[in-house]
């Protein structure tokens, strides 16, 4: 409204109307339209007019709404087609029948319908690993939050050796977002090494319980560095027993957490003090009364950042977007958040349909008639891709490239579409 009544104002001044729509980017028809109708109509014309069309050609009569609504309450349990055979028998032939979603539609606005709720991805566990010797697996977990002298959450994500029971890390973070446990991973990997693999429940940041294929950008960082990802049941953290009970020792020690630091960095520098002693001075007896830093050594397989991904037996690959899709001849298939800026391998295996893999994994395949991908049991567990031809996580890179390594024996296996289409 305020850039109309300048308009105007400037024109009862005695500008030329060319002008004064050049100056402000409007035609001139609609320059004389928007001052016909002050002339007309004083100031109460250049406030915002509705948008709303003037008629609807396609507008379902009323009567035709009461008796679709008549009809679903005498018969409660038909649902819109019945209603619109019923219609079909009632109304004169010159009345246009609405199609069945028209009439689902009147009935979903009358709240006559259940709508159907969408299908829950539940988290389910994985094949858990003996973890004998150091650096075999990890374990990390949050342990529960609790609130510093200054008021704010401190949340422990916490790492231990599973075979050593070595206390990796112990950070004070401000959250369970994925970023800060980004970098804290990243700062212990170029501390210790990488660990083969990496145990974890199934919640946030480790997973994501109620997406497709349940990983998070957490995990996919993890897989592409080559760690296997084991993932206890939901509800059984006996089978993370090792490091829970190290949480319950964490909890014990009064000078710990009991009270806690006023600051972040305070709290810090009491968990830095917990991890030195429970790794160097206090014996365990599942150790014979060792210490943990008398078992623990070091990783041999050194962190030089991501792999590059080479799909040497696909067709191509291509770019997950921010929004989890992949675009193939102008269609956008949904993939899956946590995979958004990761480059998948495709290949055509018959006409429109195509395999997709992200490394050794193979997602699913996609039908580009129908847009969708068809996902397979547990992409991300211990299986062997028939695309890869490698053992499962054999790598052999370096940070500009990486290679995929047959394994000695292996023998090409059945292709999974064999007999599928």
């Amino acid at each position: 409204m305020d850039e109309r009544l300048r308009f105007v104002a400037r024109l009862l001044d005695g500008e030329a109307m060319s002008d004064v729509c050049r100056e402000f980017g409007i035609s001139r028809k609609t320059g004389y339209k928007i001052f016909n109708r002050y002339k007309e109509l004083g100031l109460l014309a250049l406030s915002d007019r509705s948008r709303r069309p003037v008629r609807y050609a396609n507008q379902l009569p009323a009567q035709v709404k009461t008796l679709i609504v008549a009809l679903k309450r005498d018969k409660p349990h038909w649902g819109a087609r019945k209603i619109r055979e019923l219609l079909v028998r009632r109304l004169d032939q010159d009345i246009r029948i609405p199609a069945k979603s028209t009439i689902h539609a009147v009935l979903h606005r009358h709240g006559l319908v259940k709508p159907i709720g969408r299908p829950r991805h539940r988290a389910t566990g994985t094949a858990l690993s003996a973890g004998s010797s150091p650096n075999e697996l990890w374990c990390a977990d949050f342990k529960g939050k609790f609130k510093l002298g200054n008021g704010q959450y401190c949340y422990p994500l916490t790492v231990t050796d599973h075979a050593s029971r070595y206390l990796l890390l112990c950070e004070a973070l401000q959250s369970t977002r994925e970023d800060p446990a980004i970098a804290a991973f990243e700062q212990l990997f170029r501390q210790h090494g990488l660990p083969q693999a990496i145990r974890a429940d199934n919640g946030v940041p480790f997973a994501s319980p109620n997406a497709l294929f349940s990983p998070s950008k957490l995990s996919v960082w993890w897989l592409r560095l080559g760690i296997r990802i084991e993932r206890i049941r939901p509800g059984c953290p006996q089978q993370n027993g090792r490091h829970e009970r190290m949480h319950l020792t964490l909890k014990k020690e009064k000078e710990a957490t009991r009270p806690p630091g006023m600051n972040s960095l305070q709290q810090q520098a009491r968990f830095d003090a917990f991890a030195e002693e429970f790794n160097t001075e206090r014996p365990h007896e599942a150790l014979q009364m060792k210490t943990p830093a008398e078992i623990y050594r070091p990783s041999t397989i050194a962190y030089n950042g991501l792999p590059q991904l080479t799909y040497p037996l696909h067709d191509r690959d291509v770019l997950v977007t921010s929004c989890g899709r992949i675009c193939m001849y102008r269609k956008k298939v949904n993939i899956s958040t946590a995979l958004a800026g990761q480059k998948p391998g495709i290949k055509e295996v018959n006409e429109d349909i195509w395999i997709v893999s992200f490394m050794h994994y193979d997602l699913g395949f996609i039908d580009l008639e129908q847009k969708t991908l068809q996902p397979f049991d547990n992409p991300f567990g211990t299986r062997l891709s028939p695309m890869s031809y490698v053992r499962s996580g054999t790598y052999v890179s370096s940070p500009d490239t990486v290679a995929l390594v047959p394994a000695e024996g292996l023998e090409p296996p059945t292709p999974w579409f064999v007999g599928r289409l």
